[in-house]
């Protein structure tokens, strides 16, 4: 294993297990078996270090490049699928340890909530997703800001409830029961874009968006 690879497996585990208020620069180089000065060499500081910790948990669990992130017969069947998609990605121990770490941690450390987002899916997800309803339900006119909270609420669906059960706020949910999660929270989903859609096309003041901007 090459040393920054090294350094990043420590810092992992530690942040993962003790917290990021409790993980010091001198306990990582001590685990990785490197002096403070190689590890300076690499990283700038602590938080640099988990920045480089998140982007590395991200892309661990993301669906490998060659796996195609919408794809199915109609609408429902590839969100369907790429809820499965995220939910398996937002259910890896991992992603459930480092929702941990940043839900207990956020209040001390509010930059760890900014490493996060900044490192994870949900801009990609969003923007997927917002193209992917311009193309089905045949709306070009809906603005680009409702299409991204449209798509940004589905992350949220798919993603809050099986996460915090998995987070121990619950039982956890089953591999059946995870399946019609995912396929009610489309039906849902697809139902409501609908209604705004038409309620969009048929009359201004009940334009959602002029609700975003105000």
């Amino acid at each position: 294993m090459l040393l920054g690879e090294r350094i990043l497996e420590v810092a992992t585990e530690l942040f993962l297990s003790e917290g990021y208020g409790s993980t010091t620069i001198d306990a990582v180089a001590a685990s990785a078996g490197v002096s403070k000065r190689t590890f300076y060499h690499r990283f700038a500081n602590k938080a640099a270090l988990f920045a480089a910790v998140v982007h590395r948990i991200i892309l661990q669990i993301r669906p490998p490049p060659e796996v195609p992130l919408l794809q199915g017969s109609n609408l429902h069947d590839t969100l369907r699928r790429f809820a499965g998609l995220i939910l398996r990605a937002a259910l890896e121990p991992r992603a459930i340890a480092l929702h941990r770490l940043v839900t207990g941690e956020s209040a001390r450390f509010p930059n760890l909530l900014r490493a996060v987002y900044a490192e994870g899916w949900a801009q990609v997800a969003t923007a997927l997703i917002g193209d992917l309803l311009v193309r089905e339900l045949h709306d070009p006119r809906s603005s680009a800001q409702l299409r991204a909270f449209a798509a940004g609420q589905f992350v949220d669906m798919v993603i809050t409830l099986p996460q915090r059960r998995a987070a121990g706020l619950g039982p956890p949910l089953t591999a059946r029961e995870l399946d019609e999660w995912a396929d009610r929270v489309v039906t849902l989903f697809l139902d409501g874009c609908r209604g705004l859609s038409g309620r969009h096309r048929g009359s201004p003041r009940a334009d959602p968006a002029r609700a975003l901007r105000r």
